[in-house]
């Protein structure tokens, strides 16, 4: 029997993935013809969509942790549930790093959101025990403390730069380097780690909370819903076709 998802947060991952395709889709559109200004409002968008889609990893994990301690008691176990989860979404990124190496060679994507989120995933294992022990509300907040942390070390290592990739996860670059898609562990897992907060916060043990209970009283008839909610579900297909679905149709646009 499948575990009961919650339609608010389909809907949010709906919302992103919305986000996600329209900004691709204008700068596709930009590098192709050149005719639409890349502003500031586009980079906005594609950041509130990022901040989203990373926040929302946290916050299920919480609930999925929940979840799978209720019926996996080995530790292990239960750690290699994530760590499996975590290696199958690196290897997509690693599969997105040769597709845009073919493509672009300049601005090829190393460390982007999907490698990104692969190595959240297991990074966030220790973290999950935050909130779940005694005194809830007390240790979770270790999770923000932690996310500060993030940031301010993320801030710190924008100053340095070294002359080899090999830094590249942790948010240290070499000098003049440039991709398309870049979001390093620092400071970017600060966002999980408040997904995690949040998660604890409002799905404790993996149920709503009552301030949420309000959600199971509403029934989903809206078309518009009922679509945003589908994309959520298929948050991970849609970003790893719709890419180079982009780019093909680009392509083809630029020599009719």
């Amino acid at each position: 029997m499948a575990e009961e998802r919650y339609w608010e947060i389909d809907l949010l991952r709906g919302l992103a993935v919305v986000g996600m395709v329209a900004y691709h889709f204008i700068l596709n559109y930009y590098w192709t013809f050149g005719s639409i200004p890349y502003d500031i409002t586009w980079f906005m968008i594609g950041r509130i969509t990022s901040i989203t889609f990373i926040t929302l990893v946290g916050l299920s994990l919480t609930i999925s942790y929940s979840r799978a301690s209720k019926r996996i008691k080995n530790g292990r176990r239960l750690f290699a549930k994530y760590l499996k989860r975590g290696l199958k979404i690196f290897c997509l990124g690693l599969i997105v790093t040769a597709a845009s190496y073919l493509w672009l060679r300049i601005g090829f994507i190393l460390f982007g959101i999907l490698h990104f989120i692969g190595v959240s995933i297991i990074l966030a294992y220790p973290f999950l025990l935050f909130g779940k022990k005694s005194g809830l509300r007390r240790s979770n907040v270790a999770n923000l403390i932690f996310a500060i942390t993030f940031i301010i070390a993320g801030l710190a290592f924008e100053t340095f730069a070294v002359g080899f990739p090999w830094l590249l996860p942790i948010g240290i670059a070499p000098a003049g380097f440039y991709t398309y898609d870049y979001f390093p562990i620092f400071p970017w897992f600060s966002l999980v780690l408040i997904g995690l907060y949040l998660g604890n916060e409002l799905y404790p043990r993996g149920e709503r909370s009552e301030e949420l209970k309000f959600f199971e009283r509403i029934k989903i008839e809206n078309p518009l819903t009922k679509l945003m909610c589908f994309l959520g579900r298929h948050s991970l297909t849609i970003y790893f076709l719709h890419a180079p679905i982009l780019i093909l149709v680009f392509y083809i646009l630029r020599f009719l």
